[in-house]
């Protein structure tokens, strides 16, 4: 067994007063349910990797002892907790620096979780192109299975979307109404983003097998909603890279763009073989995100496609309306392969006169 080391950084100077306020909570609260008999649970996320490396995602919670192992794992095509109200995905409590087991291919390995309960480990196992299970546990008894989509070393084309006000919409811009959406609203009333999932659909048709990508400033307490809304209405499956909901070690809350920034960075290293068409929308930040990542890696980008928001989303993201873009939709400081229209239907359009899709 080789031993791999934590995902998170080491930090020298002393944490935010509110990382260390959540990490004595999470401590209080851990050994409370230690102390009626509670155990740890593992909830799988979706990992990719190349043929040598992977990089596997999962997340450590608390669970009652008659908890079966994949209590928080349930399937993809189970709706019934799509009618629970947003704050109970964040209502559990994780556990700190657990070790797990990572079983994948023939080696075994023994990863640590952050001081979020969130396993992020990068670990080098030969495995073929394509979809494969790694086997996850903390003791035996509680193992669960997690997928990881391998992507050969060809030159192809891959899709990296964003999922609030891209592919659904939340409205999700000003903080009051992200805290109304996130905590209050029921999760299974969320809206898909008109003629998105043709669109996705229309571009796996045109790069079939390509690596699908979803990258969000979202928590991964939401993963499991997600992951259904996704399914549910027809986009193509694949790993989601989310951020952890709460205070860091630098701060009250960490930075979505930031996170963007750097995972763009990361699979830019990490698949250099892949030209990405990155979609996102006009509320936050994507635009520059998008914009930058294609100045410094301009062989890493093969369209840029924004979803603009109406009217009553513009104002209530920005407080003003945003200019309108040129017939071939694009706006000032834009490059020649980045398109922007309202819907699905616009973009798959003006990808099409971009020469992106037939």
């Amino acid at each position: 067994m080789s031993a791999e080391p934590s995902s998170s950084p080491i930090v020298r100077d002393r944490p935010h007063w509110a990382a260390r306020t959540e990490n004595t909570k999470n401590r209080l609260v851990g050994r409370a349910l230690r102390q009626v008999g509670w155990d740890v649970r593992l909830q799988p996320f979706h990992g990719y990797g190349t043929p040598g490396r992977i990089r596997v995602l999962a997340k450590v919670l608390y669970a009652s002892p008659t908890s079966p192992a994949d209590y928080h794992d349930q399937p993809v095509h189970d709706m019934r907790t799509m009618a629970v109200r947003g704050w109970r995905s964040f209502a559990s409590q994780v556990a700190p620096f657990a070790l797990v087991t990572v079983r994948a291919g023939d080696e075994e390995f023994l990863v640590r979780a952050d001081r979020s309960g969130i396993i992020d480990a990068d670990l080098a196992v030969d495995l073929s192109p394509g979809l494969h299970e790694v086997v996850l546990s903390t003791h035996p008894g509680n193992a669960v299975t997690a997928e990881v989509s391998v992507f050969g070393p060809e030159p192809q084309v891959g899709l990296v979307s964003d999922i609030d006000d891209t592919v659904m919409i939340t409205w999700l811009p000003r903080p009051l109404l992200a805290f109304w959406n996130a905590f209050v609203v029921h999760q299974s009333s969320r809206r898909v983003v008109r003629g998105m999932p043709a669109l996705y659909q229309e571009i796996l048709r045109a790069h079939p097998g390509m690596p699908v990508l979803y990258l969000s400033t979202g928590a991964w307490n939401v993963f499991p909603v997600l992951r259904r809304f996704l399914f549910k209405n027809g986009y193509p499956d694949g790993p989601m890279l989310l951020t952890d909901w709460g205070p860091t070690n630098t701060g009250f809350f960490r930075s979505g763009r930031q996170h963007k920034i750097r995972t763009l960075a990361r699979l830019a290293e990490e698949l250099p073989q892949v030209r990405w068409i990155l979609v996102g929308d006009d509320g936050q930040h994507d635009p520059d995100t998008y914009r930058s990542f294609e100045a410094a890696h301009p062989r890493c980008v093969e369209a840029i496609a924004i979803r603009q928001l109406t009217e009553p989303e513009q104002v209530l993201a920005h407080g003003s309306r945003r200019p309108l873009p040129d017939p071939m939709g694009r706006l000032e400081g834009d490059s020649e392969r980045t398109v922007r229209a309202p819907d699905g239907h616009g973009l798959a359009r003006a990808l099409r006169r971009l020469g992106v899709l037939a």
